[in-house]
């Protein structure tokens, strides 16, 4: 009998564990011939979240849980929850309910029967988002998908059921510095979106806020592209064009005795260069910051206890 195992990132979820618990079940209940698992990975929780879990892995033989030594992140809780799942089928869902469990008996029945690797939920609309921050999240996919070339529209996320052959591949990506989203495009497979309607969370509070948001976002864009490397080079050659012509245009009024009359013009336009210049050094600073944090080995988590 095949087995669909649930990987369930947590971080202060103790009062949607339960609700989540209960709901995602009964859905799994209605597929018929196959088994199931629950790996929940808390997330360094500074409330009762690790409670639940313990709770719940007494309850049903078929829950477990991983409990990280601090907060690591969602991207290092989803890949401990896919290293530890033995499932055919893996699901990655929040334990918020914004993932409808109703959708699982039809991705599994897309891998089932149809010739797919991976179903994947895709949210169609953001209601009960804030409109600035609806707005950014689209901006966002816009441009990491022109940069990277790759599939990550507005609205796909972590929310999908995989074949083993697509886990496995994701599990040969080591990097420390992890982007999930950009990890499922990178191997490939065959993807068929499963459309749904954004819901509110059923408890709780989000734990994304705009810092971590914008935070999240360039992580992903110096992950999967180079291309900020080369708008910087651009860039800095117009300018160096620009600067040319400008300093061509001080000597010929020079020769003609014409009168320079904004010094405050030049050092407007001095500033403005080195704060140009200091926004690419960042740039370069966090490729080569990443590389640094690559080449150091650290783990991707650490495991402080586990029922697994």
């Amino acid at each position: 009998m095949e087995t669909i195992s649930i990987i369930v990132p947590c971080y202060n979820e103790e009062e949607s564990i339960p609700l989540f618990y209960t709901t995602t079940k009964a859905e799994l209940q209605k597929i018929e011939g196959v088994n199931y698992e629950f790996i929940f990975v808390n997330d360094g929780s500074t409330d009762q979240s690790i409670h639940e879990l313990k709770l719940l892995a007494l309850q049903d033989t078929n829950c477990h849980y991983i409990s990280f030594s601090r907060n690591f992140g969602k991207e290092s809780a989803m890949f401990a929850g896919l290293q530890k799942a033995t499932g055919e089928y893996c699901v990655i869902m929040d334990a918020d309910l914004q993932h409808p469990p109703t959708l699982l008996k039809e991705m599994y029945q897309v891998l089932k029967y149809e010739n797919y690797d991976c179903a994947a939920g895709k949210r169609m609309d953001r209601t009960g988002e804030g409109g600035l921050r609806s707005f950014l999240s689209k901006q966002f996919y816009k441009v990491i998908s022109r940069l990277t070339k790759m599939d990550m529209s507005d609205g796909s996320g972590d929310f999908r059921m995989m074949r083993r052959v697509m886990v496995d591949a994701i599990l040969q990506m080591k990097e420390y510095n992890r982007y999930m989203k950009g990890i499922f495009s990178f191997v490939g497979f065959d993807t068929k979106w499963i459309e749904f309607h954004n819901v509110e969370r059923v408890a709780g509070q989000t734990k994304w806020s705009l810092k971590s948001l914008f935070s999240y976002a360039f992580e992903g864009i110096v992950s999967f592209s180079t291309k900020p490397l080369l708008f910087a080079g651009i860039v800095g050659t117009i300018l160096l064009a620009i600067s040319t012509i400008l300093g061509m245009s001080i000597i010929i009024r020079l020769c003609l005795s014409q009168v320079i009359s904004s010094s405050f013009y030049l050092l407007t336009l001095l500033v403005f260069l080195s704060s140009l210049q200091m926004i690419f050094v960042s740039i370069l600073g966090q490729y080569v910051s990443k590389d640094y944090l690559e080449n150091k080995k650290r783990p991707i988590y650490i495991i402080k206890e586990s029922d697994l």
